[in-house]
């Protein structure tokens, strides 16, 4: 939802609050794997209960997430394999964080947040992948209620101001409902394109009978 409304204002915003990664070419898959680094750091602090440093760890991490592509499309060095390599770390950094969070409740002798946390991780791992798949198949999906970035800010706003539980609560529910939209869209438009197929096929099929017959 925040990608589809912001996302093409992104160039412009990076390069005027951070110009100095403008200024020389500086390798995208290096901020990428940087912002990776970080980010699992903050796994790890959430994991240990540090939900503050943890915090302000992943929005540190996600700010390189979000200008790897930005610096990438600046100085014209975009490719197939950064792309790969972004969305499949992006997945790793997703899950880690949500697991550090499911083994903090579970040790901390919360079983019901520890679930939820383990649907928000499930859910969110689902959202990106339904995407993905449907993309495979050439049709396009719903942004939907939470993607990454709503993901990274409710799992950021809850460390920083002492809501952890409600955040997780909020995330594994609008994840739920977002595969939920992407699937209730991927069976409709998959459900055209068969009957597209089979339309043209049948339409095939009429036209080599009619030459045949002539």
């Amino acid at each position: 939802m925040i990608k589809d409304k912001f996302g093409k204002g992104l160039d412009h915003w990076v390069k005027t609050f951070a110009p100095f990664l403008f200024k020389r070419e500086i390798d995208p898959n290096l901020l990428t794997v940087v912002g990776t680094l970080i980010c699992m750091a903050a796994a790890v602090a959430y994991g240990r209960g540090e939900f503050l440093a943890g915090a302000l760890l992943l929005w540190v991490g996600g700010l390189f997430d979000l200008v790897d592509g930005v610096v990438a499309r600046h100085f014209g060095c975009s490719s197939a394999f950064g792309a790969f390599l972004d969305s499949t770390l992006d997945r790793l950094v997703d899950m880690a964080v949500l697991l550090g969070l499911v083994i903090y409740f579970a040790g901390a002798g919360d079983p019901v947040t520890a679930c939820v946390a383990g649907v928000a991780l499930v859910a969110s791992v689902l959202t990106s992948y339904t995407k993905a798949r449907a993309e495979s198949l050439d049709i396009d999906l719903p942004g939907g209620i939470i993607e990454r970035g709503e993901r990274v800010i409710l799992l950021v706003a809850g460390g920083m101001f002492g809501h952890m539980e409600l955040m997780i609560w909020v995330l594994a529910v609008g994840a739920t409902a977002t595969v939920v939209q992407r699937f209730t869209a991927a069976r409709r438009n998959l459900d055209q394109l068969d009957v597209e197929r089979a339309a043209s096929e049948s339409g095939d099929g009429l036209a080599a009978h009619g030459t045949h017959g002539e």
